[in-house]
């Protein structure tokens, strides 16, 4: 029986991970995942593509959704949650053109970050979070009306499975280069004892007490290149090898993007809770997915 090994969560898009061993689920992805992100001047996602030492940057939530991050260098800030009613500025994010309502973080976390992040070509730099993750839709033709997601990438959750980055990593070592850790696909989720890229073809999933519908294969970056405890560039891999072997409507892909489904007893945003060790159960499957 495939189980759930790992569940990883992003604060802030583009910077470090957390993992505990269970999280609650809501419709727009993981409670606390990627809520906040930081964007140039007119609103547009600044993520490790542009500056891969955001992997550094440590984040901790606090019970009230404020966030304590640690640069690189060890500096903590505490960073409240902005608030309409306390006089935050309103702006528009920007993530792959799906601009959405936000809220600017305050003055003294933008001098912090501008502080730390130079120098850069990207203009002056804001921290930004999603007020409402109710702001913005899924694309339209791999959703639902009415289904929304966070400051991630496009989907509420991306999965992996532990065989397919066996297999990637068997490609790399034939073609001369090592293999590269799980975590570079900065996952949510992370799958044992399924068959290598048996993900592909799911239509429907169940993990512990929660079903998803499996709706598209992520179609991967420069950001995979990336060290996530160093954030440094470490070459072409695996990008130059999910390229050739995983090429797809002209995307190297890898890890299937999964939309919950609202059991019918929950009015609520709180869809249940996902556990490290809850089974999954693969409910339907189909053709390969489209991966654009």
């Amino acid at each position: 029986m495939p189980l759930l090994t790992g569940l990883h969560r992003y604060p802030v898009k583009s910077m470090y991970r957390q993992s505990p061993d269970q999280l609650v689920l809501e419709p727009w992805g993981l409670r606390g995942d990627r809520r906040w992100m930081l964007a140039r001047p007119g609103g547009l996602a600044v993520t490790q593509r542009d500056l891969p030492e955001l992997a550094r940057y440590r984040v901790e939530p606090d019970e009230d959704g404020a966030l304590r991050i640690t640069s690189p260098e060890g500096d903590l800030l505490r960073i409240p949650v902005p608030r309409a009613d306390e006089g935050a500025l309103a702006t528009e994010a920007d993530v792959f053109g799906a601009r959405f309502a936000a809220l600017e973080a305050d003055p003294k976390t933008q001098l912090w970050f501008a502080d730390r992040l130079g120098p850069h070509e990207l203009g002056e730099i804001r921290l930004l979070h999603l007020a409402d993750p109710r702001a913005r839709r899924i694309a339209p033709d791999f959703s639902a009306p009415g289904e929304t997601v966070s400051m991630a990438d496009g989907f509420p959750l991306l999965a992996i499975t532990t065989a397919s980055v066996a297999a990637l990593g068997e490609w790399l070592v034939e073609g001369g280069s090592p293999a590269v850790p799980l975590e570079r696909f900065r996952p949510n989720l992370v799958i044992e004892g399924t068959e290598a890229w048996e993900e592909d073809g799911w239509r429907r999933v169940r993990i512990g007490e929660v079903t998803f519908r499996a709706v598209k294969l992520c179609g991967r970056c420069v950001v995979t290149t990336t060290d996530q405890e160093t954030g440094e560039r470490m070459g072409a891999e695996p990008l130059r090898t999910l390229a050739k072997r995983r090429r797809f409507e002209k995307k190297a892909a890898f890890g299937v993007n999964l939309i919950p489904e609202r059991p019918d007893h929950v009015s609520g945003p709180d869809l249940g809770t996902l556990r490290v060790g809850d089974e999954v159960t693969v409910l339907a499957r189909g053709e390969r997915l489209p991966a654009a």
